[in-house]
């Protein structure tokens, strides 16, 4: 039933070219979907409707239920997850485990069009990671039911300090990435960014550098781990204080993302209308700190901005 990417200039564009990695998606760890999803719309967001995950905890084998389901705010490039347990299955429990640290922002996927050879640089690293997961979700379309496929390389819990830390390959994105959910009241358009809040930067940003297969950067103090799109930062808990005036309640911390928005003065009314607690930065930058249900910061910043260096 599904059709191709043709036509879809979103959806073709959102796997990186071999070779490359972007910052495919974060996601939100939440406790109630219905609330977070309350909150995300009062944001200024449009959201997918709920799906149930299913995975192949083996390769070959049978598909279940992993348990977990999740809505998604899909923007032009990248994407939002906020992910919920449903089960009582081991990935479920995960989540509940790293609920009870923050709500918020655990996860970030690198996007890649290569997932065995992500896969066989991470062996290679010393990173030991588990067999690639096949993960799948139903998924409506204009047209009916189809399903969406993924393939996911993690590393067992614990590995990567911050969260989980993965790769993901599309294989439908035109499925992921319908037209009809890219529109959000509050004009947003990518995910550009990822803050990550750390006892050491430095030591983080090459850890994530041989994760990533990347150079770190550092410009203007801060520690920067740069893709074909999108970028993580690496930033120590009294840099945060100082310069964005947050305080990290617990380390290490993926604090939240920057979000590029196309009319920052719809995003700012956004924020307003929600009662969100926001404040200006320099260069048009919004700081959102996001309700309780979701956790975390959102900064929103206009097109061509410029690096974020928390300024």
């Amino acid at each position: 039933m599904s059709s191709g990417i043709s036509g879809n200039a979103d959806a073709a564009n959102q796997v990186p070219a071999t070779g490359k990695l972007n910052v495919d998606h974060v996601a939100h760890f939440v406790p109630h979907i219905d609330t977070a999803s309350a909150a995300l719309e009062h944001t200024g967001f449009t959201l997918t409707p709920f799906s149930a995950q299913s995975h192949r905890p083996e390769p070959g084998g049978p598909l279940v239920a992993a348990g977990t389901g999740n809505r998604c705010v899909m923007l032009k490039r990248g994407y939002l997850e906020f992910l919920t347990p449903t089960g009582d299955t081991p990935v479920a429990n995960q989540l509940r485990k790293a609920i009870q640290r923050y709500v918020g922002v655990h996860l970030v996927a690198f996007g890649t069009s290569a997932a065995e050879r992500d896969h066989a640089r991470l062996v290679k690293a010393g990173f030991n990671p588990l067999a690639p997961l096949a993960l799948q979700r139903q998924i409506g379309t204009e047209s009916g039911e189809d399903t969406a496929r993924f393939t996911v390389v993690r590393v067992p819990p614990g590995t990567m300090a911050e969260g989980r830390i993965q790769y993901c390959q599309h294989h439908t994105p035109h499925l992921v990435w319908q037209p009809r959910w890219l529109n959000h009241r509050n004009h947003a358009t990518a995910l550009n960014g990822v803050l990550l809040c750390v006892e050491d930067p430095q030591q983080a940003a090459q850890r994530y550098a041989r994760f990533a297969g990347l150079l770190p950067q550092l410009a203007g103090g801060i520690w920067r781990l740069a893709t074909a799109r999108g970028y993580l930062l690496f930033v120590a808990p009294d840099t945060l204080q100082r310069r964005l005036g947050v305080t990290a309640t617990v380390l290490p911390w993926i604090a939240g993302y920057v979000i590029e928005s196309a009319d920052i003065a719809a995003a700012n009314a956004a924020q307003r209308s929600a009662r969100n607690d926001v404040r200006a930065l320099g260069r048009q930058r919004l700081l959102v700190k996001l309700p309780p249900a979701l956790g975390g910061l959102m900064v929103f910043e206009p097109p061509k901005s410029g690096a974020f260096n928390f300024d």
